[in-house]
C-alpha cells in the first residue's frame, strides 16, 4: 500500500445511490488505500428510517461509522451529494478530515437550484419517463425506492432554503480539496464549480473531458490516478519534514 501513513479512504455515495456506486473503483483503489464505504441511513440495505433525510444526519452517519471502526481521521471521496456531505464534515469536524476529493458535486444551494433538481424527483414521473431507472431504484433500495425519492426531494428543498455551507463559510474549510467535474456535467455545472474553486485558497480543480454527471461515465483510470496523486501528495515532505499546500501554507 503506497499510503505510508495508512490513513483510510472513505467513499460517500450520491443521492438515490448506494455504496455499490463505487464497485467499479474498488479494485484499483485498494491497491493504494484502506477503503471504506457506507450507505447513508434509509438507502440500500441500511433499512428504513423514520427520520427525514438531511445532510447533517448523513454527516452523523459518517461519524458513527468512523467511531465504530475506530477511524480517527480519514481521506474522503464523495460523488455528487456524497461530496457535499464530505465538505460539510470538513467544515464542522475538521479534526476528522485529512483531505476531500469530490466528483460532480453541487457546491452552492439556493431555492432555484433545489427546484431544478427536484423537478423530476417524483416516483410517478420516474416510472413514466424512465421505467428502467425505476427498476434500478427498486432493486437498489430494499426498503422502498419511492420513499427514498420522496425523502430526497424533501431534503433538497430544505437544502435550498437552509444550505449547509453558506457563501461566506468556504473559508472555514481548511483541509486540501480537489474538485472533479465533467466538462459536460449540467448538474454540478462547470462554471459553478469553478466559482467555488476560485474562492477557496486550498482547493484544486480537475475538469474531466467528455464526461457528464453520472459516475458510470467517468474515466476510471483518470479518476483513480487523480485521487492517488492528490491523497498521496500529503505525504511528500518539504525540507523541514512537513507537507505543504499548494499555496505554501502548512497542512
Amino acid at each position: 500500500m503506497n499510503n505510508r501513513e495508512n490513513i483510510p479512504l472513505i467513499l460517500l455515495h450520491g443521492a438515490l445511490g448506494t455504496l455499490e456506486q463505487f464497485n467499479f473503483l474498488i479494485p484499483d483503489l485498494k491497491e493504494h488505500f484502506e477503503v471504506h464505504r457506507l450507505n447513508f441511513e434509509g438507502h440500500g440495505d441500511a433499512g428504513p428510517t423514520d427520520s427525514l433525510f438531511r445532510i447533517s444526519y448523513f454527516v452523523e452517519n459518517v461519524l458513527g461509522y468512523m467511531d465504530e471502526h475506530e477511524i480517527e481521521q480519514a481521506y474522503f471521496f464523495g460523488y455528487s451529494m456524497g461530496g457535499y456531505v464530505a465538505l460539510v464534515l470538513a467544515k464542522d469536524y475538521p479534526e476528522r478530515v485529512k483531505r476531500v476529493a469530490t466528483l460532480g458535486t453541487i457546491m452552492q444551494w439556493d431555492e432555484a437550484i433545489a427546484e431544478r433538481e427536484c423537478k423530476y424527483l417524483h416516483p410517478n414521473k420516474i416510472k413514466e419517463k424512465v421505467p428502467h431507472f425505476a427498476k434500478q431504484l427498486k432493486e437498489r433500495h430494499l426498503s422502498g425506492w419511492e420513499r427514498v425519492v420522496n425523502s430526497t426531494r424533501d431534503m433538497l428543498q430544505y437544502l435550498g432554503v437552509h444550505p449547509e455551507i453558506k457563501s461566506e463559510e468556504w473559508k472555514y474549510i481548511n483541509c486540501p480539496l480537489r474538485f472533479h467535474v465533467g466538462d459536460g456535467d449540467t448538474t454540478a455545472g462547470l462554471s459553478e464549480t469553478v466559482e467555488i474553486f476560485q474562492k477557496t485558497d486550498n482547493a484544486e480543480l480537475m475538469v474531466l473531458p467528455k464526461t457528464d454527471h453520472p459516475i458510470s461515465e467517468v474515466d476510471k483510470e483518470l479518476l483513480v490516478s487523480s485521487m492517488e496523486l492528490f491523497f498521496r501528495e500529503l505525504n511528500k515532505p518539504d525540507p523541514n519534514g512537513q507537507a505543504q499546500k499548494k499555496n505554501g501554507s502548512r497542512n
